[in-house]
């Protein structure tokens, strides 16, 4: 969905910017994610919800939105097309991810100038550790100490980001994009 003006719901929402995967890359995760990280305690991350985040914004006031689009938006069309590639996989208290190594340093680079510009916008404070690009996909209450042979979707190249909505439900956050924008000129 595009056009930020769209949304519904209250007077706030959970925001967050990411980095779309490309189609074939979320099925090769969706097909490794079901024989890999299945079992009592787990919560497998849909394949909706399959995305790199490259800044998470929390509880923001809907008027927030058309700002950080354009914001958004900026840091992409400077940026080049990153190419990201499964390197390892990392467990939280909470969520297991596939950690990417960014060889090139673009979506790294792409993420400091958004985090800048978000910063400057007022909607968003940098983390103390580095941006880890990653993706989430498995969460638990507790740590399964999984060591799962890893997925080999190949190096791929991300083209899209997108603003996301998260609403929180029991089954677990459902994501909805806002505004999808391409990286690069």
């Amino acid at each position: 969905m595009t056009g930020t003006d769209s949304v519904g719901g209250g007077e706030h929402l959970r925001l967050f910017c990411a980095l779309r995967l490309p189609s074939e890359v979320v099925e090769a995760l969706v097909e490794w994610q079901g024989g890999r990280l299945a079992g009592a305690g787990r919560r497998i991350v849909g394949r909706e919800q399959l995305h790199v985040t490259l800044a998470f914004l929390g509880r923001r006031p809907r008027a927030d939105v058309p700002a950080v689009a354009h914001e958004l938006r900026a840091a992409a069309t400077a940026a080049t097309a990153p190419t990201l590639v499964v390197r390892r996989y990392r467990e939280t208290r909470s969520v297991g991810m596939l950690v990417c190594d960014d060889e090139e340093g673009l979506a790294t680079a792409l993420a400091a100038d958004l985090h800048g510009r978000l910063e400057r916008l007022g909607v968003y404070e940098r983390e103390r550790r580095p941006w880890l690009p990653h993706v989430t996909v498995v969460r638990f209450r507790k740590r399964p100490r999984l060591e799962p042979p890893l997925p080999d979707p190949g190096p791929f190249v991300t083209s899209e980001a997108a603003v996301y909505m998260s609403v929180l439900r029991p089954s677990g956050a459902q994501y909805s994009i806002l505004e999808s924008v391409g990286i690069g000129r």
